[in-house]
């Protein structure tokens, strides 16, 4: 089973791709919980985050100029948030020749 198809704590699975924008982030669509979530463009991922609060998270992003450029994004409740994202990262990375989301690779 890949971390994409994993479920999170209490059954939770991946979000749907939402809108990436202020509005759909500061819905109650948008939890405050800890969890993790992914933002791309044009189908390419251009990051992958955690946070304790997910709604907060994804608010900051909106500040960066490089996530800022992202059109959706997709979420997943869980506690074990790092955890989760290096996986996703490990996996990304396995994928794409050992190369990190766009946004990330600084």
């Amino acid at each position: 089973m890949t971390i994409e198809e994993e479920k999170g704590e209490g059954g939770n699975v991946w979000s749907e791709w939402l809108d990436f924008n202020h509005s759909n982030i500061t819905t109650t669509a948008t939890p405050d919980k800890p969890g993790v979530f992914k933002v791309h463009a044009s189908m390419k991922i251009l990051y992958i985050g955690s946070g304790t609060n997910l709604r907060q998270s994804l608010l900051e992003s909106l500040s960066d100029p490089c996530i800022s450029k992202a059109r959706r994004f997709s979420y997943l409740i869980t506690e074990n948030a790092e955890y989760v994202k290096e996986q996703l990262l490990k996996e990304y990375r396995e994928s794409h020749g050992g190369s990190l989301p766009t946004c990330m690779d600084k």
